[in-house]
């Protein structure tokens, strides 16, 4: 019994040294931070390497004269504390109409975008058009970069990678350790990680969520505009926006590239400016940051098929609902991190945490609730 003991203990520490090298020799070293980390938090911005996106041009955002004194209904103070949220905030007619926090969260408070950034990098390119980086979202990906050639990623356009329909070879599966999308979280070096991507279907036609479409489409913008992404955020529009915080955006390593499908780490004030804008048709304050024909088309749904019918669900990077009638356009991360826009009640409502509700078709449990309560508000809030 000793000598079989011994036996299955040296078997498997030669198992894990082969495990080892495997990893080491493949590349693969991102698994052992995948492993110590496990899953992904708001707060990671302390295990990655980060980049500054610095605010030059403060504006506070106008506050209401009924500032937190129209109460929340209860289920959707329920559903906020049950689902840990840290942030939940609504903007009115362009005033701070409502915010909470909680767990030590304030208004300066760095979280974690998650997927919500995939929206940011659709308005900047409505930026990088608008100031003609790129002439238009019908030109093909390989006139950014080069490298892009071939029978099949040859004649992928920015427009198919704005509307998630690319159809690359990009599983978006979030539990497995060795999925691509794994490894573009945790992974140092996400430039060779989009080189290896194929196209594999026919894009342009089917709508498929992938974070890789997303990084393409950021390494379009840093290419037609000479800068890093998030330097381009900053000057194009944090800064002309009024954010009142620095940002930051995670990055693949140390001066490496940003995260462009997630990780953009602010507060919910400034989250909401990204509503706002698109709440008015990319004006800011008399300032046309990005063409109102672009948004108007981020915000409608995409010629596609989504699921085996056709798509009503998602336009440039943006979500597509309604909420009682009224049309809902919105980003959101994977923790239940939401900024949503409902332009005919003139309603911007931002919600951050660390868990959302998720029933098993998809559809989202936790956000109609957060809004039934923020039109509730905005209701008795109207003259």
């Amino acid at each position: 019994m000793k000598r079989l003991y011994v036996l299955t203990g040296w078997f498997l520490l030669a198992t894990l040294f082969l495990l080892n090298l495997w990893l080491v020799v493949s590349g693969r070293t991102w698994v052992y931070r995948a492993l110590v980390y496990n899953y992904v938090g708001i707060d990671d911005y302390d295990i990655f390497n980060q980049r500054s996106v610095p605010a030059a041009k403060p504006r506070p955002w106008p506050v209401s004269q009924r500032y937190n004194k129209i109460s929340i209904d209860e289920a959707a103070s329920d559903k906020l504390q049950s689902l840990q949220s840290v942030a939940f905030l609504v903007i009115h007619r362009d005033s701070l109409l409502y915010e909470a926090y909680w767990d030590g969260y304030t208004d300066s408070s760095w979280t974690n975008s998650f997927s919500m950034s995939k929206s940011v990098v659709g308005a900047l390119t409505g930026v990088a058009l608008k100031q003609g980086y790129i002439r238009s979202i019908d030109q093909r990906v390989q006139e950014f970069i080069p490298e892009y050639t071939g029978d099949s990623k040859g004649a992928l356009t920015i427009r198919q990678l704005l509307t998630m329909s690319a159809a690359l070879s990009w599983d978006e599966a979030y539990a497995s350790l060795f999925s691509v999308t794994t490894e573009a979280y945790y992974g140092r070096n996400l430039a060779s990680l989009m080189d290896g991507l194929q196209v594999v279907g026919k894009p342009g036609i089917d709508f498929l969520y992938q974070g890789g479409a997303t990084q393409l489409l950021a390494m379009v913008i840093m290419r037609a505009s000479g800068q890093n992404l998030s330097t381009f955020l900053s000057t194009q529009l944090w800064s002309p926006l009024g954010a009142e915080h620095e940002a930051g955006w995670s990055l693949d390593r140390e001066d490496g590239t940003e995260k462009a499908s997630c990780c953009i780490y602010s507060n919910a004030r400034d989250f909401a400016r990204i509503g706002s804008l698109y709440l008015h048709k990319g004006n800011w304050y008399g300032t046309q940051l990005i063409d109102t024909a672009y948004i108007a088309e981020s915000l409608k749904p995409a010629p596609l098929t989504f699921q085996g019918r056709p798509n009503t669900e998602y336009g440039f990077q943006w979500w597509i609902s309604s909420a009682e009638g009224h049309p809902v356009y919105y980003c959101r991360g994977i923790l239940g991190q939401y900024i949503v826009l409902i332009p005919d009640l003139e309603l911007v409502v931002v919600r951050l945490g660390k868990l959302r509700e998720q029933a098993d078709d998809g559809t989202l449990l936790d956000l109609p609730v957060y809004l039934r309560a923020a039109m509730a508000m905005a209701s008795k809030n109207n003259p």
